[in-house]
């Protein structure tokens, strides 16, 4: 007869994302999600397979509650530079308050690994579109409203959203600390919107 799992294969993928957020997928090792996830190495690999694809089954749960939580707000949103001003304070806060320097799981996972992995590349790549289409779709919205200049392309203004929210997500792993230096990126994208 077979055993039932006695675990929650959601909870234990967002274990994942923590552990492999904080140290990288070369840097966790089958011991690290043993321990982290609390589950033998026996479940681990008869649940999920491998290290690498349990990465990336992780990195997919992330992207979808990522793009979801910020496509919902934009959806939501009555006035959607506010919305996206607000993205930008938030990602701003977090990179701030990130003591230790994890950045974007996405963006991370996207420089370590997208140029030595086709299936992540797929997902950071898909990650990009997706997104794009998210941007593109709320700049519409907003030039729509009056409240985003109509100089630029939707698609353009969105592709330069999305890099920027990107590159602050990069310069907190790296540790930065200036609030100023953030506040500026933010000042200077929305000039242009």
């Amino acid at each position: 007869m077979a055993r039932t799992k006695e675990f929650n294969e959601d909870k234990a993928l967002d274990k994942a994302i923590e552990i492999f957020w904080h140290k990288g997928y070369n840097g966790t090792s089958a011991q690290d999600l043993v321990t982290h996830l609390g589950l033998s190495r026996s479940s681990l690999y008869d649940t999920f397979g491998d290290k690498q694809k349990l990465f990336s089954k992780s990195l997919q749960r992330y992207q979808k509650q990522a793009q979801d939580a910020v496509k919902e707000l934009l959806e939501k949103s009555d006035n959607v530079k506010e919305t996206l001003h607000d993205i930008f304070k938030q990602a701003v806060i977090e990179s701030l308050e990130d003591r230790i320097t994890k950045g974007c799981f996405m963006v991370n996972s996207s420089v370590e690994l997208a140029m030595h992995d086709e299936e992540i590349a797929k997902i950071v790549k898909n990650n990009i579109q997706t997104m794009e289409e998210v941007f593109t779709n709320a700049v519409k919205k907003g030039q729509e409203q009056g409240h985003i200049s109509k100089q630029q392309d939707a698609r353009v203004l969105a592709r330069f959203i999305f890099n920027n929210y990107s590159g602050i997500r990069v310069l907190a792993r790296t540790g930065e600390r200036d609030k100023q230096v953030y506040d500026d990126i933010v000042k200077a994208v929305f000039s242009i919107l």
